[in-house]
């Protein structure tokens, strides 16, 4: 019945087409007019094949419909689907199929089905507004592979493909630069993340890294998304991806013909190889043709070009191994590949090699054998490079690895060269030596990267590290570089961890002098250091700029597993005859050779930048923790209680996730910016480091802030001295518990140098305890006889816990009114008594007055002979006052001082008399 409806409608649609063409007869439909496809999958899992004309309405009687394969039948890879006979056959030469799968690996622009979607951090919802800040954000094809963006937007790759059955999901990329968080997941018809556990890719090491992802049958969304995020302005390098190969999705019916530069030469093929160097080939090419002698060609080209005139930049020089006379020869050798003629006009030649020259010394730790190779010294020897010394008793060999002479690439080196168009390595070496430097030779081109990589199989410190100490240093290693450079060059200083992560650590731009560089290393493991030199990041025609290197005079690392010793230290002696070092927080005594232990309120500090291992004093409002087995300097407010803690401050980037319920936020590497702390004062400079005050708002000016410095082991070459970091603590007691911390408004990133770092960290905590110097009292007036006194902080109030506020006083009192009146009694008794008084000495005035007058009268009579008066009493009616004559006029003071003359016995004043003769004064 299923035939007979299909036949059905093959005659309908030929009917169709024959009315169409206005009863026009149509001719029979042949093999080129016509292809072969299957109809949708039933829910029995079977389908037909049916013939659809390439153009309706020309042609009729296309074949019946007959039943197709199954729908999980598929080709294996290099092969095709014959349609016709529903058979796979094997592709032919110069083409190439994955059998059910699809491959992306030309990227000229962004093929049909991917988007690419940009969004902004600051975006909620990831559309809008921010959307249009991020324009330019997106992935960005370049031919041979795509590249992510290197800003602070979000760029999502997407493509959505339905799988016939359960496939992979494979593709080549280069991460070379761990600032960028790259993440590659897919998700299914649920919008669910089907592959958690690999969805954060890792870091490349080495050129191009294969990744694959099985994918379930259905509807499957994959994804390749980066963030950027720029460290102190540094633009990192981009995410790139290539060769996005997909299976699963569905039957081929063609084969693919290989792009120009590669090729197919045998039938079957799953992909098409690249043409060899000085090769090219066409689309669809079965083998690659030669170039011209006077041409040439990269690996992959799909055209030769014309090769240019030798110049002084194809060659480079070194030094050949020194033989049985201690001499070494001069060579010059032409750059790989070479490119340029030497037959042209005006074509440099190259230098005779063959000059001899003595041999330079063994590096330290090394020694010169019969033979003229440098040899390590045996263990418990050291040497200086001329012959090995047996260590003295008491002391011990310093273990390490130190290169300053460069006549051979050491054994744990190696170098090579990669290439900065497809980031695949070329096999030819990138660093050449020198005798006493090692430096860049002339890569392919300008932007490949000189790669030169040192192995370090582990360390043994002198001292185990202890996980409560402050410093988790293992070892260091320092190096001496130089940069001669005429354009942006740059050079990159890598470290790896057991082979699986290789981090940027630091980057140098343009001509640099000499200058040495220190890294500390934290982690015992067999490490790699890896310098990678690249003179220009475009990429142009021949070679410009190979005068443009790199030198690295030495390297020095210590504390190396099984190095080799340049000198001797003292340790101490131990029973056996053997010598161990002192433990931590020890120092040697090198008048009698034994350890002692830091004195307290000191702490041992033997960072190589700052001098020999001594015993330092603690910085101001610090102490030394003696109760540590390695003492240290520390506050009584930012102490380390958690062995988690390794650092006081550090700095780390968070990528918040756009997804709360599939993803976490993502971290960056952090970065320590304050590993011990030097002291605690209100001075704005200590050991260096100066925290301006104008940096933040100004505070309390009767309350400076508390500023605590902290210095970082990470020694940079922008910072010679380390990283440091200055923390203001202000007081608030608005702020309870931990407070505010804020950086300076004009540098948002808490620094603007890239190596000190300023907070302002504002909390109650910062504030000192109360006393009775931070309230006053306030007395209120006396009501109903009660007096209150009541405390208050002063304001603005600059204290917190301590002293509290006293209680409220209270005490009797009396009015103001009571003591009026109290008052007013007082002065009316003082006013009557004065008045009785006054009148009082009136009275006795006048009688005395009056007899003072007659003892003048009478003492005048008697002179003149004249008969005395018979009384002198004054009558009754007598008015005394209108009958006296005064002979001398007293003032009221000489009245009142007579009153005090004697008195006679009788109770009469006696007056004193003269009389006219002269004679002896009477009294009466």
């Amino acid at each position: 019945m299923a035939g007979a409806r299909w036949a059905l409608l093959a005659l309908s649609v030929a009917a169709a087409a024959g009315t169409g063409r206005a009863g026009e007869r149509l001719h029979v439909c042949k093999e080129s007019e016509y292809h072969y496809e299957y109809t949708a999958c039933d829910s029995a899992g079977s389908r037909w094949r049916v013939a659809v004309p390439h153009a309706p309405g020309l042609c009729t009687g296309l074949p019946d419909p007959v039943r197709g394969t199954e729908c999980s039948f598929s080709c294996r890879a290099g092969e095709f689907l014959d349609m016709k006979a529903q058979r796979c056959r094997p592709c032919a030469e110069g083409t190439y199929s994955l059998g059910t799968g699809v491959r992306f690996d030309e990227w000229d622009e962004v093929p049909h089905g991917f988007a690419s979607v940009a969004t902004s951090l600051d975006s909620d919802d990831g559309f809008g507004d921010a959307v249009e800040n991020c324009t330019g954000s997106t992935w960005v094809p370049l031919g041979d592979y795509v590249a992510s963006n290197t800003d602070e937007c979000t760029a999502t790759l997407m493509y959505a493909v339905n799988l016939k059955q359960s496939g992979t999901v494979s593709f080549e990329y280069i991460y070379p630069d761990s600032s960028i968080v790259f993440e590659f997941f897919v998700q299914n018809d649920q919008c669910q993340a089907t592959v958690e556990e690999s969805r954060w890719m890792r870091t490349t090491e080495k050129g191009w890294e294969f990744h694959s992802v099985e994918l379930s049958r259905g509807n499957n969304v994959l994804f390749w998304r980066t963030t950027a995020f720029s460290v102190w302005s540094k633009v990192p390098k981009p995410v790139l991806v290539r060769n996005i190969g997909i299976t699963g999705v569905a039957y081929t019916s063609e084969c693919f013909p290989c792009k120009p530069g590669t090729f197919a030469a045998a039938a079957g093929s799953s992909s098409c190889q690249p043409c060899p160097a000085n090769t090219f080939s066409g689309k669809g090419a079965t083998s690659c043709q030669p170039c011209d002698p006077d041409s040439y060609a990269e690996p992959g080209s799909a055209s030769c070009k014309p090769r240019p005139p030798c110049t002084d930049k194809d060659y480079f020089y070194t030094h050949t191994a020194c033989d049985a006379h201690g001499e070494t020869q001069l060579m010059f050798k032409w750059a790989e590949p070479k490119v340029c003629s030497e037959e042209l006009p005006q074509a440099a030649k190259l230098p005779p090699s063959g000059g001899r020259t003595r041999c330079p010394p063994c590096n330290p730790g090394f020694a010169a054998t019969n033979g003229s190779a440098c040899q390590p010294c045996p263990l418990g020897s050291y040497s200086n490079g001329s012959g090995c010394l047996s260590c003295p008793a008491g002391t011990e060999p310093v273990l390490g690895l130190e290169y300053k002479w460069w006549n051979v690439l050491p054994p744990n080196m190696e170098t090579t060269v990669l290439s900065g168009i497809n980031f695949e390595y070329k096999g030819i070496a990138g660093w050449e030596v020198a005798g006493d430097y090692i430096y860049t030779a002339a890569g392919a081109s300008d932007n490949d990267f000189m790669i030169l990589t040192l192995v370090v199989p582990g360390f043994s410190p002198p001292s185990p590290v202890l996980e409560d100490t402050e410093s988790k240093e293992v070892a260091r290693i320092t190096f001496v570089f130089e940069m001669i450079c005429s354009v942006n060059c740059e050079l990159y200083f890598m470290v790896g961890i057991n082979s699986h992560t290789n981090t940027p650590v630091e980057t140098w731009t343009g001509p640099r002098g000499k200058q040495s560089y220190t890294y500390v290393v934290e982690k015992n493991a067999t490490m790699s250091f890896t310098w990678a030199f690249q003179r220009t990041p475009y990429h142009e025609e021949g070679r410009r700029y190979t005068s443009d290197v790199a030198k690295l005079y030495s390297i020095n690392v210590t504390n190396v597993l099984g190095g080799v010793a340049s000198f001797c230290r003292r340790c101490a002696p131990e029973t056996s005859g053997s010598c161990a070092p002192c433990p931590p927080g020890n120092i040697m005594d090198h008048g009698s050779g034994t350890c002692r232990p830091c004195p307290p309120g000191t702490y041992l500090r033997g960072h190589p930048s700052e001098g020999p291992p001594a015993c330092h004093p603690c910085g101001p409002g610090t102490y030394s923790n003696q109760g540590r087995k390695a003492a240290a300097c520390s506050d009584n407010v930012t102490e380390a209680r958690l062995r988690v803690v390794t650092g006081y401050v550090c700095q780390a980037t968070l990528v918040p996730p756009d997804r709360p319920r599939h993803q976490g936020p993502v971290s960056s590497q952090p970065v320590s910016l304050g590993d011990r702390i030097l002291g605690v004062t209100t001075s704005s400079t200590l050991d260096g480091i100066t925290s301006p005050p104008e940096l933040f708002p100004p505070g309390h000016p009767d309350l400076p802030d508390i500023i605590f410095f902290y210095r970082s082991n990470d020694v940079t070459q922008p910072c010679g001295a380390g990283r440091a970091t200055a923390i203001r603590l202000r007081c608030d007691p608005l702020r309870p518990g931990p407070g505010t911390l804020s950086v300076p408004s004009k540098c948002p990133e808490g620094t603007c140098d890239g190596c000190t770092f300023h907070f302002l960290w504002v909390t109650g905590e910062g504030c000192p305890r109360c006393s009775s110097s931070h309230y006053r009292p306030i007395v209120s007036a006396c009501l109903g006889g009660i007096q209150r006194t009541t405390y208050v902080w002063r304001e603005p109030r600059l204290c917190q816990g301590g002293q509290s506020l006293p209680p409220q006083k209270v005490r009797p009192c009396r009015s103001a009114e009571f003591w009026l009146k109290v008052g007013i009694s007082a002065g009316t008794g003082a006013a009557a008594l004065l008045a009785a008084l006054a009148m009082y000495f009136w009275k006795k005035n006048q009688k005395l007055e009056y007899k003072y007058s007659k003892l003048v009268m009478n003492a005048a009579a008697k002179e003149s002979d004249l008969p005395a008066p018979d009384s002198c009493a004054i009558m009754e009616g007598e008015d005394a006052e209108d009958d006296l004559v005064f002979a001398t006029k007293k003032s009221l003071f000489g009245k009142i001082k007579s009153l005090t003359s004697k008195r006679m016995p009788d109770g009469f004043d006696s007056v004193p008399l003269k009389t006219s003769s002269g004679g002896t004064a009477m009294e009466l």
